[in-house]
């Protein structure tokens, strides 16, 4: 009578301990949703640039060189992937905020693991995110007339969405190693150097050669070109999947070892 007592006890906790990290991620993407101010920064930036640069290379009827695609379609996409690694980078802020008030120490004395807390944190990240490149797709075909065939919008939608969780974990790591008063220019330097090195404000072949070769080692590069191959329908999207799924993994990596650090530590 015993052990079965002690085995439904044992299996109730089981099932507690499992749907924590499954609530916890259903309400911090709820929460992030909610922001409006936030929404609403992520999103207007990117929109004005898009308005702004869409507006000049709309009816130019060019095409980029590398790519073969019109130039508003390129800006486009440069433009969603500008916004979704905002909407991303952004959540640093959240995160820092948290430590701050003592919400991360409280978090480590549930059920919620390492694993639970990084996917909350990269699922909310990734809603956002994912808002805002529809809303930035969905303006340049209604607002500046932009045309690619649904699929490769879709592509192109989705590639960027991909590319953007290394930048969901980057937000979490400055989050958890910077102090409060050096969050914010933390983000700006890696979020200003990020939108350089992708391409994501000006083509790289203007700027020296050696950028472009510095480039290709962060991730905004790849988030950039896993869209335009999305919107292309070219091949070879391998590469930029093995450097964003590396990132991805050293990066977990990293917040992982801290949660637990800190873990132990309290």
């Amino acid at each position: 009578m015993s052990t079965t007592t002690a085995s439904t006890r044992s299996s109730a906790r089981t099932v507690r301990i499992t749907t924590v990290p499954i609530k916890y991620v259903a309400l911090e993407s709820l929460r992030q949703l909610r922001n409006l101010p936030s929404l609403i920064f992520t999103f207007v930036v990117p929109l004005v640039m898009l308005l702004l640069f869409g507006s000049l290379y709309g009816s130019s009827g060019q095409t980029e060189p590398t790519t073969g695609l019109p130039w508003i379609i390129v800006t486009t996409v440069q433009m969603a992937a500008y916004g979704g690694m905002m909407a991303a980078l952004s959540q640093a802020f959240a995160i820092t905020t948290e430590r701050s008030t003592g919400w991360n120490r409280q978090l480590r004395v549930t059920p919620l693991s390492s694993t639970g807390y990084l996917v909350s944190k990269i699922v909310a990240a990734s809603m956002i995110a994912l808002a805002t490149i529809v809303l930035l797709i969905l303006v340049a075909i209604i607002v500046l007339g932009a045309r690619l065939d649904p699929l490769h919008w879709v592509l192109a939608g989705l590639g960027i969405w991909i590319g953007v969780i290394p930048f969901t974990l980057i937000a979490v790591a400055i989050g958890q190693f910077a102090k409060p008063e050096f969050a914010q220019p933390l983000f700006m330097i890696v979020f200003l150097g990020m939108a350089i090195l992708g391409g994501l404000w000006l083509p790289l072949a203007i700027l020296p050669g050696w950028v472009s070769n510095v480039a290709q080692i962060v991730p905004s590069f790849w988030l950039n070109r896993l869209g335009q191959m999305g919107a292309s329908g070219s091949g070879g999207v391998m590469i930029p999947i093995i450097v964003l799924v590396a990132w991805t993994v050293a990066l977990a990596a990293l917040i992982t070892w801290r949660y637990r650090r800190d873990a132990a530590r309290a």
